[in-house]
């Protein structure tokens, strides 16, 4: 039983590191063969007798592309192990739930979690729930671009999943007292001694950049800035008065809630609060013509000048996926939450045709696309989210692509688009950091064996032998 394509020097490099260990994670960018990694020691594992059974769990978006790429790669027999799962239907449904935790109970199971930064929150209800699979599978792996897309304390509840040892911490409180310097509201501030947490994690971590083994053409990032209508400032210091007043502290919630409003804003809404203020929802304010709006007009102005070239833009808000898509009807597709999986195939071909640009968002067209046929992305709006910002570039910055890549980001002039930007920058920045860390510290057998966990308070040493496979 054989893989149906050779795998290339790096990624032989990884599957005789992860091998050797039962627990692992490929942090390695889209297009550099996470995938084909994985399905070979899967492979390796299933003829050693070790395991039977393969759980891979992915975001729901990914599912069918998951799925055709094993059918690709693997024999029948291999493919006839799998089992396809997405992550967030772990968030709520009883029935999956039920059906992995007795499928990993009855089986000798390989966990795989692909795209591992959506179980970053340890309060999740989907991370609790992976968890409890996790504790049945002998073996288990996480795979994502990136180890982080806010910070470090990312790292805790993806390698928890792993093996509390790796890390040494039984609990997050345990994590958050040795590593994270909060504000008086609770907000992360700083996270300390992340040189250890690199120690800790590379010995089970392998790390490769695109940069790193293929030929690729550069990226080019450049932002197109508008300026916010008089209507829209007036709305904009309204929303920002009235939220920042009721403040009284500063909690995670609060604060979403006040960015979402000023977010809407600068996309071209009103802002609607209910009695008490606690809701809020929007109206448009350029109802009749979306090209009074200065952000759809600037996302036009850039298309425009794009030529014939094909784009694909990313939304935030449905509405800018519906005006947009008007805006370009003979043009344009649309794939996004309200597209069906089988308009989704069909939205893709017109797109690889005559289609010019494919209105996404990142949810939906962030995630497992080959698309290498566009070189263009337009950020029509923002999040937080580096990991799925890179997600998103990545679609048509891998294998095969010949062209250099431009990354156009619609922005707000002095508003809060200009803060996300920036920090998305650091965070790119601390990323860079901590591949750096990873690869500095090779991971040798002797710190595999013995994990040593520096506490503020005590002092404990956790034999992690058991997490190598010593017949790999």
């Amino acid at each position: 039983m054989i893989l149906n394509n050779t795998l290339l020097p790096w990624q032989q490099q990884a599957v005789e590191k992860m091998i050797k260990l039962k627990v692992g994670a490929l942090f390695m960018e889209s297009g550099t063969g996470k995938t084909i990694i994985t399905l070979e020691i899967a492979r390796r594992r299933v003829e050693a007798g070790r395991i039977d059974a393969i759980v891979w769990l992915c975001p729901c978006s990914a599912k069918d592309n998951i799925r055709r790429e094993i059918i690709k790669q693997c024999p029948e027999e291999l493919c006839g192990l799998v089992t396809i799962c997405g992550i967030e239907t772990l968030s709520s449904s009883i029935k999956a739930n039920s059906y992995l935790l007795n499928l990993t109970e009855t089986k000798s199971c390989f966990l795989v979690i692909d795209e591992s930064l959506l179980t970053k929150n340890p309060q999740a209800y989907r991370t609790r729930n992976i968890t409890r699979i996790a504790a049945r599978c002998p073996y288990r792996m996480i795979l994502n671009g990136t180890p982080i897309s806010k910070n470090e304390a990312d790292l805790f509840a993806q390698f928890y999943l792993l093996d509390w040892r790796i890390l040494g911490y039984r609990s997050y409180w345990s994590f958050a007292v040795n590593h994270l310097e909060e504000d008086e509201y609770g907000k992360i501030r700083r996270v300390l001694n992340t040189e250890y947490l690199a120690e800790k994690i590379s010995p089970y971590s392998f790390e490769k950049r695109k940069e790193d083994c293929l030929d690729l053409p550069d990226k080019k990032h450049s932002v197109e800035y508008f300026r916010l209508t008089k209507q829209q400032w007036a709305e904009y210091g309204k929303v920002a008065d009235r939220l920042l007043h009721e403040i009284i502290e500063w909690q995670p919630e609060t604060v979403y809630r006040l960015f979402s409003a000023l977010q809407a804003v600068i996309s071209g809404k009103k802002v609607v609060f209910n009695p008490s203020g606690t809701h809020f929802k929007t109206e448009e304010m350029f109802p009749v013509n979306p090209l009074e709006n200065p952000r759809m007009e600037a996302a036009a102005r850039v298309l425009e000048g794009l030529g014939e070239e094909k784009a694909i833009v990313f939304c935030h808000y449905e509405s800018e996926v519906i005006q947009l898509g008007g805006l370009y009807p003979e043009q344009a597709v649309r794939f996004d939450g309200r597209t069906s999986q089988k308009d989704r195939a069909y939205a893709l071909r017109e797109f690889a045709g005559k289609k010019k640009y494919l209105i996404a968002n990142k949810n939906c067209g962030g995630y497992s696309l080959n698309l290498q046929f566009c070189h263009n992305i337009v950020n029509m709006s923002h999040d937080w989210n580096l990991g799925t910002r890179l997600q998103a570039e990545n679609r048509i910055h891998r294998l095969g692509q010949k062209t250099k890549v431009r990354i156009i980001d619609i922005c707000a002039d002095g508003t809060l688009d200009e803060r996300i930007l920036e920090c998305l920058m650091r965070k790119e920045n601390i990323l860079d950091g901590i591949r750096q860390a990873i690869q500095n510290n090779s991971g040798s057998r002797e710190a595999m064996k013995k994990c040593i966990y520096g506490s503020r308070y005590h002092h404990e040493i956790f034999d992690c032998s058991e997490l190598e496979d010593k017949d790999g």
